[in-house]
Order: structure tokens, then sequence, then C-alpha cells
């Protein structure tokens, strides 16, 4: 919501949502349709949303299941460049799930027509945005179920890994910095 509102500053925006059919994607569906009814009546700004075309094989995670078919849903947009809020905490978390399966890799910069210019900014500096410029947002009900391995390192890992290195989000942030030549 954060960066929807800084880019209808100065943009028209097309806003995108992927429906991964559960009841909390509804919910969040239904937010962003009150939130933003009339700047989509107007021509401000446009909604297209998506949702799941196949379905899931028994060896998919969910979490695999929901983020292919929402990439797939992007790509179809090639070469239209999409914008997606990935942030640095999300980047510490995908380090360490892929650190610990044998791959320390972060989240890249860009995936074809998929980019993610948030990567060095934390989640605390969007939600205070919002509180600071009173945008109203929504925090999905399931990223606190740590039956989902993302939810599991956010809630359970990532506390104690910042004991053992409380420098982890500047470490991590190198790494993004690297990732995109800065450095």
């Amino acid at each position: 919501m954060a960066v929807v509102d800084f880019l209808m500053k100065n943009h028209k925006v097309n806003l995108m949502f992927f429906d991964h059919g559960t009841e909390t994607s509804r919910e969040a569906l239904e937010f962003l349709k009150d939130k933003y009814l009339q700047s989509i009546e107007f021509g401000r700004m446009s909604l297209d949303i998506g949702g799941l075309t196949n379905s899931k094989a028994k060896s998919d995670s969910w979490e695999e299941y929901w983020r292919t078919q929402r990439y797939e849903w992007f790509h179809s947009y090639y070469p239209h460049p999409i914008i997606t809020c990935h942030h640095l905490d999300d980047c510490v978390e995908t380090w360490i799930f892929n650190s610990l399966n044998g791959n320390g890799r972060i989240i890249p910069y860009s995936h074809r027509n998929v980019i993610r210019p948030f990567r060095l900014n934390q989640k605390s500096e969007f939600t205070n945005w919002c509180r600071n410029n009173n945008v109203p947002w929504i925090e999905d009900s399931s990223n606190q179920d740590t039956k989902y391995m993302r939810n599991f390192i956010r809630h359970e890992i990532v506390p104690k890994a910042l004991v053992v290195n409380p420098g982890l989000h500047k470490v991590i942030r190198k790494k993004v910095l690297e990732d995109c030549c800065i450095v």
C-alpha cells in the first residue's frame, strides 16, 4: 500500500492483484477494491486481477505452487515491467531459506519483466510510510501461520539469527548492493 500511495502521487498506476484462492486473498482483494474504487472509476488507476490456472502438484509446497502461478501471470505481461514490493526482510528470509538448502542466494533485482527496486528497504519503512501518510493496509493473517516455511523462518529463525548476528540486515543489504553491481 505504501508503494501504491507513493507511485500514485506522480504516475497512473496499473495495480495488479493475484488471487491465491484463499479467504485472506479474497479479503485483500475486497480491501483493494474498496480503497481504490474512486481512482479506478475516474481512470487514475486500473486493477488487473489474476488467479490460479493449474492444479497443485502433490510434490509442490503451497508456497511454491502460489509463487509459480503468480509469476506465470506476471510474465504474461512481458515486456511490460511489473514492480513488486519485495523488501530487505524478504531478502533476509530468502537468503536464510536458500542457505539452509545449500545455495545462499537472495531475491534478484529482476526476473524477466518483474522488478524489485525496494530490496534495500526494511518492511518497517513501508509501515511507517503508511502510518505517516494515513494509508490503510491489511496484514495477511496467514503470515502468522508457521506451517508455511517462509513464516517459520520469519518468526522462529530470523529472531534467533539476529541474536547470533544483530547486523544480519546490514550483511544482506551488502549482498543486495553486490547483486546490483553497486559495490
